[in-house]
């Protein structure tokens, strides 16, 4: 999201300030990231934390184990309020996204997904209701396009960049114990929840397959309470290896390498995120972007489609790997990486519906030699949701 920087300790600084040595934007949380030992990369046009003293596994099994904070202040946030009624906006919103927006109940979210005209993927989300108006997370890669597109596209909504907020992530199964050090009443929400407690907000998700919290907080506030955190136990910082290896075992799509815009939802594993009322035969079937293509592919099938892929041995296969059917290439690897959950390489990859069905024997091109692997179902590693 884009976010007034707090340099730690100092006054408050511009939105997105940028590092002028490398041209990186900075998170409001830089010179902590830095305190604590942070190795910092570019990602997304932001200078982040890829990962800490503690290391990439170290990161990942403690996020596991315990409770992982990670800073994702570089996505997002778009506030979307009616001109006139919630109905008439929701259903405006409807036209982009092939979920059930309208059906979304008050302090709920729901993840979605914006389509364009050839069925793809423009970006993934997160939607909450909020009562008298909408919350969008994006992914920070896609924020400023997604905000062009909504503006251009929605015909009655006021939409605004939270450029004043920061976004933290709490992870893990002691995540819930943490947060309710801080605020009690987030104990009692259930995933996929959203609330407001002053200037804070929080809905009870996030990308790592374990129960937990994203947390939106005004950007003068976020040092003091990333610090309460970090200042317990069982909370240690998390950088973005730990984040992608955790979203991997979780079998978690990232945007811009598993999904874009040429992946409909369906090729993508994602038709789950389209409810039946949106779907042939349901009380609003179709109406969006893209519609022509999806709701072919829901009733007749795709031509490739997103599995979840178990490498022999101990080596990883990385994103762009060649799948082989002997010598005829079928696919490619979009994510790949260690599970330090599992001890053993993962990764993620379209195929033919031929080839989908699991436990069928393929084989990757690493480095010049094909080594054999299996499709597997997908999660690698089961999810810990509070419902």
């Amino acid at each position: 999201m884009p976010v007034t920087v707090l340099a730690y300790g100092h006054a408050m600084l511009g939105a997105d300030v940028s590092d002028q040595n490398s041209g990186l934007l900075r998170l409001p949380l830089h010179d902590v990231h830095l305190e604590l030992g942070g190795k910092m990369v570019g990602f997304a046009g932001y200078d982040m934390p890829v990962q800490y003293p503690m290391g990439v596994m170290g990161e990942h099994l403690h996020t596991r184990a315990k409770a992982g904070l990670f800073d994702v202040s570089h996505m997002g946030q778009i506030l979307a309020y009616p001109i006139g009624t919630m109905e008439e906006l929701a259903l405006d919103l409807e036209r982009l996204m092939p979920i059930d927006v309208a059906g979304l109940a008050p302090w709920h979210q729901r993840y979605g997904m914006l389509t364009n005209d050839a069925g793809g993927i423009l970006d993934d989300l997160m939607i909450a209701h909020r009562g008298d108006h909408f919350l969008i997370v994006v992914n920070a890669a896609c924020k400023a396009a997604d905000f062009a597109h909504l503006q251009a596209h929605l015909r009655c909504a006021k939409l605004t960049m939270c450029s004043d907020r920061a976004l933290l992530a709490l992870q893990g199964p002691l995540a819930e114990a943490a947060l309710a050090q801080i605020i009690p009443e987030t104990a009692n929400m259930r995933f996929m929840q959203a609330r407001i407690f002053g200037d804070i907000w929080v809905s009870r998700s996030g990308y790592t397959g374990e129960d937990g919290f994203e947390i939106s907080i005004p950007v003068p506030q976020v040092a003091a309470f990333a610090s309460r955190l970090l200042a317990m136990q069982a909370v240690a910082p998390i950088g973005l290896g730990a984040r992608d290896s955790l979203r991997l075992e979780a079998g978690m799509p990232l945007y811009g390498h598993d999904i874009d815009e040429t992946t409909s939802p369906v090729e993508a594993g994602l038709a789950w995120a389209i409810q039946k009322v949106r779907r042939a035969g349901g009380a609003r079937a179709g109406g969006f972007a893209g519609a022509a293509r999806i709701l072919d592919e829901l009733s007749n099938g795709v031509s490739r489609l997103r599995v979840g892929l178990r490498p022999e041995g101990r080596a990883p296969m990385r994103e762009g790997t060649v799948l082989l059917d002997g010598a005829a290439q079928v696919g490619r690897i979009t994510s790949g990486g260690f599970g330090p959950s599992l001890n053993a390489p993962i990764a993620m990859g379209y195929l033919p519906p031929s080839y989908g069905t699991i436990g069928t024997q393929i084989a990757g091109d690493l480095r010049g030699k094909p080594t054999p692997l299996r499709v597997c179902a997908v999660p690698f590693h089961p999810t810990s949701y509070k419902r």
